[in-house]
């Protein structure tokens, strides 16, 4: 058989010495209303202080506090639970804008292990982690050397190209204009090892400013890694 609840109590303006007092008669009253065949059933009481100051009291929640503050009271007095405001939508949208920075900042220290697990698992210890930057340093050296010796192939080039000129050292425009397309073409592809040397000189660069950065990160992860290694 449902149980029959007393009506709802009107909406009561106590001063706040009061307020404690009210709740436990009120819970008395509609804790003595039940029918002791049904002794499992709850009672809830709710109370707040609206923007005027009124302590409000009622079975259920209360519209009028529904921006503040309000406290749930089981059928024995005791207090279930403190409901805090409803979120204004500014509130809310302030809230959702952190939870997605929260987001951001979790996939990016996820990202950060992910970053230091493949750098020590590629590197684990200093000597692998020096013998990559030679080997990295080896492959620019070889650029190197293969422009140097395309430039001492151009020089001998030139030394043939400039003999052929001679005749017209006077008048180059009348040297024959298959020859003086050959000088061009030399010029050109000297210049375009000069610049694939420089250029490998500033990759060098980068390459050990690279491997330095990586083993200011990964000094940490050696140290750890060797600790977890130690027998307890």
């Amino acid at each position: 058989m449902p149980t029959t609840l007393p009506p709802r109590p009107p909406l009561l303006k106590l001063p706040l010495y009061a307020a404690g007092a009210l709740v436990l008669c009120l819970i008395g009253t509609i804790a003595g209303a039940q029918p002791n065949n049904n002794s499992g059933a709850t009672t809830t009481i709710y109370t707040c202080v609206d923007s005027q100051g009124r302590q409000l009291t009622s079975d259920r929640p209360i519209v009028e506090c529904i921006d503040r503050e309000q406290r749930e009271f089981g059928r024995s007095g005791t207090l279930r639970r403190v409901i805090p405001p409803a979120q204004t939508a500014a509130e809310k949208q302030a809230e959702e804008t952190r939870a997605r920075q929260a987001a951001v900042e979790a996939q990016r220290q996820r990202n950060i292990e992910l970053r230091d697990q493949a750098l020590i698992d590629r590197y684990p210890n200093k000597a692998a982690h020096e013998a990559g930057r030679q080997e990295a340093l080896s492959q620019s050296q070889l650029v190197v050397d293969t422009a140097e010796e395309h430039i001492a192939n151009l020089t001998q080039a030139r030394q043939d190209l400039d003999s052929k000129m001679e005749p017209y050292r006077d008048d180059p425009s009348k040297a024959p204009a298959r020859l003086r397309r050959a000088i061009d073409d030399n010029d050109q592809q000297m210049q375009v090892q000069r610049s694939l040397i420089a250029s490998q000189e500033s990759q060098r660069a980068r390459i050990n400013e690279l491997f330095d950065q990586q083993a200011e990160r990964l000094q940490p992860l050696w140290q750890a890694r060797a600790a977890a290694a130690r027998p307890q």
